[in-house]
């Protein structure tokens, strides 16, 4: 597996190519490999920058990405809101349709549910011992 490059060389890289220099000429004097040199001259061209993009995910997409702040504005106005009525609400004012269990899941990440919490209590369902 190749050497991890910092973007500062990277671009004094590129830089040099664009002074005028071969690609060839560019991988000597800086030690890397000629393609090392075309695929930055390359990513420079498309994108503008030599800048690491993100990685991952990126999260804010899916049906989170306009529904996120919607549900906790919701919750925050209405703090009696049974699970199924986000659930619900979703639905009708957005047309997205979601299980209740996702959206336990998002409100929880968002600390609006302690984890002492299960979705059978939030859902209304009795424990076992209080039946």
């Amino acid at each position: 597996m190749g050497k991890l490059l910092s973007v500062e060389l990277c671009q004094r890289i590129v830089a040099f190519v664009e002074e005028g220099h071969s690609h060839r000429s560019a991988a000597a004097r800086f030690r890397v490999s000629v393609k090392f040199v075309s695929d930055m001259v390359l990513l420079k061209r498309r994108m503008g920058s030599l800048e690491p993009g993100s990685q991952g995910d990126g999260g804010g997409h899916g049906w989170r990405a306009g529904a996120a702040g919607w549900i906790e504005s919701r919750i925050n106005e209405k703090r009696d809101l049974t699970l199924d009525g986000p659930v619900a609400e979703l639905r009708k004012a957005l047309d997205i349709k979601v299980h209740r269990v996702t959206v336990w899941w998002h409100l929880r990440g968002l600390g609006l549910i302690p984890m002492a919490f299960s979705v059978d209590s939030l859902m209304g369902i009795p424990k076992a011992s209080e039946l």
